[in-house]
């Protein structure tokens, strides 16, 4: 199965390309990004050394539908989807920040609450609660956007306007956007059968001014879900939850001794490593969205990809 490492394509009017941990965004005209969801997979803010098969389609499939599924309630970027891979829209100036919000106490929030810390990025986390446990309320936690090979950090709401990061006006759309979003994204993922747990949200601001969604959105990537039957059966008796995310991989990572820390060796994926995340991924695509995954025709995937591009910028 080919599989997308990297990209290098020169569009129409081509102006530049910014190459992130997992896509790479050609900026067309200054007037729309052609954003390409490669199958490379990053944990711990490390890109892993080998590919997963059909993760970008299924990311970029899964984004483009939740965004469509929420555009009543927050404006988004997207324009059209001409490749199963590719995502075209408007030209954005993103925000330096990622909204992150938690429903339940798992992951980061999980490990920083096992080292005895109570407050994250501002916000005061409850005493008496477990791992997996629900938050009374919904908690966002922003962190900073880093640039190619940063790590992103935790950031408080008042380091953020202290900082002019952003502004007081703008921030308080984010956080209603984000709050809306979540709340869409719990009611989705509820008629799935699946739990919401954390998410991050990114936004632009458009050339007119207007705050708008950008990237992906609901993804395993950028999300966590827990299956909703025997939720509360495993809280209760102390088991780890059934969860669709990237999770997964870092838990895999952890216990081969990989964290992203200095020194640390990135364990080798063997090919049914590869392939077992590959149907992980696969699952949470049929899961969340209700229908069957569709593999696209990988035999020459970069010709595909530019053919359908230059079509649809030529159209």
């Amino acid at each position: 199965m080919n599989t997308i490492n990297e990209t290098n394509f020169e569009f129409p009017q081509q102006k530049s390309v910014y190459k992130g941990k997992v896509r790479e965004v050609y900026n067309v005209n200054d007037e729309v990004l052609v954003m390409i969801a490669s199958d490379r997979l990053s944990a711990f803010d490390v890109i892993l050394p080998r590919q997963i098969p059909f993760k970008g389609q299924i990311l970029n499939q899964i984004a483009t539908k939740m965004m469509n599924d929420t555009a009543d309630i927050v404006p988004n970027w997207l324009v059209a989807n001409p490749d199963e891979n590719v995502a075209i829209g408007h030209l954005c100036e993103p925000f330096k920040v990622e909204m992150v919000i938690r429903g339940y106490l798992s992951g980061h929030a999980a490990r920083e609450y096992k080292a005895g810390k109570r407050i994250l990025c501002g916000v005061e986390m409850p005493e008496g609660l477990k791992e997996n446990d629900k938050f009374p309320a919904p908690i966002i936690t922003p962190s900073t956007k880093a640039d190619n090979g940063e790590h992103d950090e935790d950031i408080s709401r008042e380091e953020i306007l202290a900082k002019g990061i952003v502004s007081k006006e703008d921030y308080l759309v984010l956080e209603d956007y984000t709050r809306k979003l979540f709340e869409r994204g719990t009611e989705i993922a509820a008629s799935r059968g699946l739990i919401l747990v954390d998410t991050k949200y990114e936004f632009g601001k458009t050339k007119e001014g207007k705050i708008v969604l950008i990237d992906e959105i609901h993804t395993p990537d950028s999300s966590r879900y827990f299956y909703e039957e025997g939720y509360v059966e495993r809280q209760e008796k102390g088991e780890k939850q059934k969860q669709l995310s990237k999770e997964f991989v870092r838990q895999w990572l952890i216990e081969n001794g990989f964290q992203g820390k200095e020194g640390q060796q990135i364990p080798e994926m063997s090919d049914e490593k590869i392939i077992e995340i590959s149907n992980r991924y696969i699952e949470l695509y049929e899961q969340i969205t209700g229908e069957k995954f569709v593999k696209a025709n990988t035999e020459n995937v970069l010709s595909r990809i530019n053919e359908n591009v230059v079509n649809f910028l030529n159209g």
